[in-house]
């Protein structure tokens, strides 16, 4: 995989134009390689010192973020406070990521507090409940980094190097394939009484394989990746226990 990570210790992780280049080289290098691209991103946004030099650098960024989407799987794990034009560029990647007390806006509390006099902590503001539940933006979150971490992990053993591989497969656990008695139970008699989708899910694939997106936002939908006899899936999925599985926006745009 290639990866390219901020320093908040460094002027805040704050984006320039040298920073861009970096950053550029790396994702041209993963695209020509057809690897995967992981970015850890801890960013205040744009070098203001820099002004317009370090908006055009977003865009060399953002061009190729789309020139490698379809192409290679593009991850973003946010590692800290991430604002501005450092929150552009995980919104278009592929998954995005939050981890520990991270936190991404446009613009952050002190700026809409002069403007509309309303209170709000960055948390509340940005923070991964919000982004998790609400906005549909980010697609995991996890308590600390290292479970971070672990989760790109994860969802890189689900995932192919690029457009023109298959995804790896492993061996499954239970190799003997074996219909969970669990399933003839799962439909209730009376067409009212929901049941969970993911209790479905979970008796059908391999044990323990089913890695959920999403899962905070726009219940009545159910997405996410398994495994079938070691071979890696995708699954998109009603849920009756919830909206009695109706689609709504926000279930079709997940």
């Amino acid at each position: 995989v290639a990866i390219f990570a901020q320093d908040f210790t460094v002027l805040g992780g704050s984006f320039s134009e040298v920073q861009a280049r970096k950053i550029s080289r790396i994702q041209d290098l993963a695209l020509e390689s057809g690897i995967p691209l992981i970015g850890l991103n801890d960013s205040g946004g744009a070098r203001i010192q820099e002004g317009v030099r370090s908006l055009a650098a977003y865009g060399e960024v953002f061009v190729r973020n789309v020139m490698a989407s379809g192409v290679i799987p593009q991850i973003s794990l946010i590692l800290g406070p991430c604002a501005g034009g450092a929150v552009y560029s995980p919104a278009l990647t592929d998954f995005v990521i939050m981890a520990g007390d991270s936190y991404m806006f446009l613009t952050g509390p002190d700026v809409i507090k002069s403007v509309t006099g309303e209170q709000v902590t960055a948390q509340s503001l940005g923070g991964p409940e919000v982004h998790t539940g609400r906005s549909g933006v980010a697609h995991l979150a996890a308590e600390t980094e290292a479970a971070g971490l672990a989760l790109v992990k994860r969802l890189l053993s689900y995932l192919p190097q690029n457009n023109n591989e298959d995804p790896p497969q492993i061996r499954p656990d239970d190799p003997a394939y074996r219909m969970d008695e669990a399933l003839n139970a799962l439909i209730p008699n009376d067409e009212n009484q929901p049941y969970d989708m993911r209790d479905a899910v979970r008796s059908i694939f391999d044990r323990d394989s089913f890695l959920e997106i999403q899962p905070a936002f726009a219940a009545n939908a159910v997405v996410g990746f398994a495994r079938l006899d070691g071979f890696s899936v995708g699954i998109v999925a009603n849920q009756p226990a919830f909206m009695s599985g109706a689609l709504n926006i926000d279930a079709s745009d997940k």
